[in-house]
């Protein structure tokens, strides 16, 4: 559905010399001032920490501070960085609203601000403090027939996100070719921060200086992408997780996408984002719209408190999950393709007696899917694999107090399917001669055609209405690589990714509480668009504990623990072939999801114990997981990470201690615990599951705290002079229970 436009003739604001409108919205100990001086595109001249009440005084102040003198060769009149910059402004870096008409023309808007809304009502006073709040822009640029909605939203969380919307009013097509919102960051953000990756190995964080160019980050997978930026930061050097103030944005798109950051020669820095489009994607006919995605925008003093924002907005959702998240059994490397009912239902039986809470059937349950090279696209059944159905497998699970889920692909198609044979144009190609190559003996089927869409659809539905299914496992196995409709070989992908949204949409509606993970080959659709729909994210294939400790690690600076799939494999990683203790496998999986993925049926008698007790930590700790905050230490380049997740009242805590290597010298710094209150006193209790980690050898306090029924320590002492570190041996890890002592001995 398009936004509801604002009147661009509105008398609220007339775009006249000397119209100004100074807003200043502030929540969660951030504040934003929003600027429209002569009626020029807004700008922010503060995103950052709360500045508390300022008064028209003050308001004009800090707008008229952000203004810079005029330089000499350049234009007489000064800079300013507005939400979406344009030449007509001086703006010398890269436009945010690029596109053009038929005869070449409507290339250099030079939109102006009409109408204002502050909460849906128009704005007529010159100043204006408020909390948080939703302001909207009406630019237009009469003789180039271009308006621009532009939404600007503080929210109770202190998260900031922005987003615009495109109307054709002139009389000829638009072609339209890019459209980025830009935020300004002060010179003292020297440093960026975002992230690369591959498959199996997502989320790999990587820094530079913030220099004068354009560091951008471009997405053609046609989904967000295993090597995705993920959030991009800019921030004092040096930032880490608790310290430097740290400003980052997250473009919310689940197709071809863009992240920025730029530095232009006068000294203004943006962070930036929006939609790639391909060429000829977008056409925006008269009377017709396009709609951008948010751009979420995130500023704190560190790292958690940037994470902070973000997991707080997505715990408001009103469909976000129950903290209760159940224990899952994955069967994929447990039996791959051979579906078996007597083995699947022994797994089912194993399962359940851990206290596992949902069983998910993985791929090779439907049509002529023996293996990976055939059947995407034909969900039904398969009466060769499965003649009496699901039913009896799902009766099984159910009967046993178990959730049942099941494994889809619904936007693929192999070329071997009854579908792909009946209907070769479904499948997304350059033309009705080509297709593109093959990824895993897969392409992807055209959603934005509504018989195919109406395919899918249907047999997904078919399936949940006789089956008692709670969730689905959404896969998306390959990249979309000449995303185009065959018959009129015209780029597809924007349309694409929202059919894949409406799919979701209407199948959730249909069903409600249903939940959908995204999985994606692992960790390569994991944005907030997606996460508007689903209710999980698969992080990776890899369920190597070692690879997942960065992984989880770097995740969570978007999404919260809970919405994390952390599963807990088999000894030997099936993506990487190490070997790993049990304990550590735990370990590494208890923060986020937790799940197993392991045959159990080869599991000896006392690996299901020391199993049984790390999920039964896991449902007793899990309140606190998904409802604490996250924080993490900054240990420079040590190889022993520490982390934590804190209540909301700081009066528990469970901290995780990892060895990912080796550290330079015997004795590693000390340990010190973030977040906790340095004027409480903590009960400190080791927690071991199984044997204790080889080789530990442990400072006189941990032995001490081993022996005794924990120690009693002043919270300052664990969050300023810290703890001697134990000696670890690498892929080991220790857990530490906090809480606080409610009638604690005197502090000398």
């Amino acid at each position: 559905m398009s936004p509801r436009r604002i009147p661009v003739d509105s008398t609220v604001i007339a775009p006249r010399p000397g119209a100004t409108r100074r807003l200043h919205l502030h929540a969660a100990g951030v504040s934003v001032v929003l600027d429209v001086t002569d009626g020029r595109i807004p700008a922010i001249a503060h995103w950052g920490a709360e500045l508390g009440k300022l008064g028209p005084a003050g308001l004009d102040a800090v707008c008229e501070a952000a203004v810079d003198p005029v330089p000499h060769n350049a234009v007489d009149v000064p800079v300013r960085s507005g939400l979406l910059p344009q030449q007509s402004d001086g703006w010398i870096g890269r436009p945010g609203l690029s596109g053009s008409r038929p005869d070449g023309s409507g290339w250099v808007p030079r939109l102006v601000t009409g109408g204002i809304e502050l909460d849906g009502h128009p704005l007529s006073r010159a100043h204006t403090e408020t909390g948080a709040a939703t302001v909207r822009f009406a630019l237009a640029d009469e003789e180039q027939g271009l308006e621009v909605d532009l939404e600007v939203q503080l929210l109770p969380t202190g998260l900031l996100r922005l987003r615009a919307a495109l109307t054709n009013t002139g009389a000829t097509p638009y072609a339209l070719d890019e459209l980025t919102l830009a935020l300004p960051v002060p010179a003292e953000a020297e440093e960026l921060l975002d992230f690369a990756g591959r498959w199996t190995r997502e989320r790999t964080p990587q820094r530079r200086d913030f220099t004068v160019g354009t560091h951008l980050r471009e997405n053609r997978r046609g989904r967000t992408g295993a090597d995705a930026a993920h959030v991009l930061h800019a921030g004092q050097t040096g930032f880490g997780f608790r310290d430097g103030e740290v400003w980052g944005v997250h473009t919310a798109f689940s197709g071809n996408h863009r992240h920025l950051a730029e530095q232009i020669s006068t000294g203004h820095r943006v962070l930036g984002g929006g939609e790639l489009l391909l060429p000829g994607e977008v056409r925006i006919d008269p009377g017709a719209q396009y709609r951008g995605p948010w751009l979420y925008a995130s500023y704190g003093e560190g790292l958690d408190a940037v994470a902070s924002r973000f997991h707080r907005h997505l715990r408001a959702r009103e469909h976000h999950v129950d903290r209760r998240r159940p224990v899952t059994l994955n069967v994929w490397e447990a039996v791959y393709f051979d579906h078996d009912l007597a083995r699947l239902t022994d797994l089912a039986d194993r399962a359940a007696a851990l206290g596992v809470e949902r069983y998910v059937l993985d791929d090779g349950w439907f049509g002529s899917r023996r293996d990976d090279s055939s059947g995407l696209g034909d969900w039904v059944v398969s009466r060769e694999v499965w003649p009496d159905g699901l039913g009896p497998l799902i009766d099984h699970v159910t009967e046993r107090s178990m959730e049942f889920g099941l494994w889809v692909e619904p936007e693929m198609v192999s070329e071997d399917s009854e579908v792909a044979r009946a209907h070769p144009e479904w499948i997304l190609g350059p033309s009705p001669a080509a297709l593109p190559l093959e990824s895993r003996h897969q392409q992807v089927l055209n959603l934005t055609i509504p018989e195919a869409f109406a395919h899918v659809r249907d047999q997904m539905m078919a399936l949940l209405d006789e089956y008692d299914i709670g969730s689905l496992k959404w896969d998306h196995n390959r990249d979309l690589l000449e995303a185009a409709t065959r018959s009129t070989g015209r780029a597809a992908m924007h349309e694409q990714t929202l059919a894949a949204y409406r799919l979701m949409d209407e199948l959730r509606a249909a069903h409600p509480g249903l939940e959908i993970e995204s999985c994606s080959s692992g960790g390569a659709r994991v944005d907030l668009a997606v996460l508007e729909r689903t209710d999980r994210v698969w992080v990776s294939d890899c369920i190597d504990p070692l690879e997942r400790q960065q992984m989880n690690r770097w995740t969570a600076q978007l999404i919260p623990l809970e919405l994390m799939g952390s599963h807990i494999a088999s000894g030997r990683s099936h993506t990487t072939g190490r070997l790993h203790t049990l304990s550590f496998r735990a370990h590494s999986a208890l923060f986020g999801h937790l799940g197993i993925e392991w045959d159990l049926a080869e599991a000896s008698e006392e690996e299901l114990a020391e199993l049984r007790a790390w999920i039964d930590l896991y449902r007793e700790r899990r309140e606190l997981l998904f409802r604490g905050d996250l924080v993490r230490a900054d240990r420079g380049e040590s190889p022993l990470w520490l982390q934590g997740v804190i209540s909301p009242e700081r009066d528990e805590a469970l901290f995780s201690l990892s060895a990912v290597g080796r550290t330079a010298t015997s004795q590693d710094a000390h340990l010190r615990f973030p977040g906790l209150d340095p004027s409480a006193t903590y009960r400190l209790r080791p927690l071991l599951i199984g044997e204790r980690p080889s080789n530990l050898i442990p400072p006189p306090w941990l032995e001490r705290a081993l022996e005794e029924d924990g120690l009693a320590l002043p919270g300052a002492v664990l969050v300023r002079s810290g703890l001697t570190a134990p000696l670890l041996d690498p892929e080991q890890g220790l857990l530490f229970s906090l809480v606080r002592e409610t009638d604690p001995a005197p502090v000398p």
